[in-house]
């Protein structure tokens, strides 16, 4: 194992640049939660190269970054879409018509139904349709492969910040664990003391906070053992409950979007289980965020 920051680093990033690397054969192909492994290796290989910047040099890697946060940007699109088409579906499915999928594989226009729901799965599944055909359109495109070489250029010779990269890994992957677990900590803290209004947004703020903090811990498990892996553990839990609360949140506004368009009955229906979802995922907030009050490294 590596004992020095700059080492350890480059092994943890070219593991996320394979992970990247390898999904998208099956992006190309739209299998199965193709689109969603490659976001997250995207996001999660940004999420690193942020929290161990200290480590790199700032302008070839910053340059990077803003290519990752381009591609993470085509897939989220679609990845959104792919979100709403499922939650819509499987509403319907407790609440509804019955929808099947061999019938109407997602991805595909589906045919038009009477439901104020089927009628949000069809369009839902026809923006992923569009929106799936541009991520693989880039993956052709020139602004793709330069930034694949640049991917496999950095671990070939990374722009390291000498003084940094020496010293020991242990030491320096502790420090940036320490800073996302206190950043994280302070935007929990704040948060009762938000409007509600402004409570939504905090609470996003706080999952992409869990996120990076998840990440870094996870790079670091190779240096630090198996306190890095129950803090990622602890931290994708947190990321998760607020996830699917922000999950529920997006899709009730997709819904009153479409308020002016909607059968009363199907509308209200699909807004309470929405909503319901929502307080569900909020009940399991406190519980989550639970390891941020006795952690050693507060």
């Amino acid at each position: 194992m590596s004992t020095t920051a700059g080492p350890a680093l480059v092994d943890a990033v070219a593991a996320d640049v394979d992970r990247l690397c390898t999904a998208e054969p099956d992006v190309r192909q739209d299998l199965p939660d193709s689109v969603h492994s490659m976001r997250v290796a995207t996001r999660r290989l940004r999420s690193v190269l942020k929290s161990y910047r200290r480590i790199l040099r700032r302008k070839p890697v910053g340059e990077i970054t803003d290519e990752l946060r381009w591609l993470a940007g085509l897939l989220g699109v679609a990845r959104d879409a792919e979100v709403r088409a499922e939650r819509f579906a499987a509403l319907l499915g407790d609440a509804g018509p019955p929808f099947d999928e061999k019938t109407v594989p997602l991805g595909e226009k589906s045919a038009p139904r009477k439901g104020f729901g089927d009628q949000l799965v069809a369009e839902q599944r026809r923006f992923y349709t569009g929106a799936h055909r541009a991520v693989v359109d880039s993956f052709d495109s020139r602004r793709y492969r330069h930034l694949l070489d640049r991917l496999h250029g950095m671990l070939a010779d990374a722009p390291l910040r000498p003084a940094e990269a020496r010293k020991p890994a242990d030491h320096v992957f502790a420090e940036v664990l320490r800073h996302d677990f206190r950043e994280l900590r302070r935007l929990v803290r704040e948060e009762p003391s938000l409007t509600e209004e402004e409570r939504v947004e905090h609470l996003h703020d706080i999952r992409k906070a869990a996120k990076r903090l998840r990440y870094s811990a996870e790079a670091a498990t190779a240096v630090l053992g198996e306190p890095a892996t129950e803090l990622g553990k602890k931290a994708k839990r947190l990321q998760g409950v607020l996830g699917d609360h922000r999950d529920a949140v997006e899709s009730l506004q997709t819904l009153r979007t479409h308020a002016a368009h909607a059968d009363e009955s199907g509308y209200e229906r699909l807004c309470a289980a929405e909503e319901a979802a929502a307080a569900k995922a909020l009940e399991q907030y406190p519980a989550a965020a639970e390891f941020l009050r006795h952690h050693p490294l507060g």
